[in-house]
């Protein structure tokens, strides 16, 4: 899939999701080389919000609404996987749902064309 327009379009409105709930400070927060992602809370709110965003972009890239290539040039998601899947993972046995967080999974797992 080549990114389009409306790929553009979508984009510029992630990017203001992605200031209006705070995303870049979440970010800053689990690469810090002070962040324990094995030690940190279940409720940690910089984890949730990327655990909200990777989930939902995941979604609209299962979805083929979102071109993976051109997201993929803007974050990286692989980094952002990396410091919170314990989270996503202890959320699903805790809720024993294993959809739980799949579609950032899936995202990081695809690779862009």
């Amino acid at each position: 899939m080549t990114a389009t327009y409306d790929d553009a379009g979508l984009l510029v409105q992630l990017l203001r999701l992605d200031a209006a709930m705070g995303l870049g400070e979440a970010m800053s927060a689990v690469y810090n080389p002070s962040f324990d992602s094995e030690a940190a809370s279940m409720d940690d709110p910089n984890v949730r919000k990327i655990l909200f965003f990777g989930e939902a972009v995941g979604a609209l890239v299962k979805h083929n609404v979102l071109d993976l290539s051109l997201i993929r040039d803007v974050y990286w998601f692989d980094g952002l996987w990396s410091k919170v899947s314990a989270h996503a993972l202890a959320a699903r046995a805790e809720e024993n749902e294993p959809s739980l967080y799949e579609n950032f999974e899936a995202l990081v797992a695809k690779k862009s064309s």
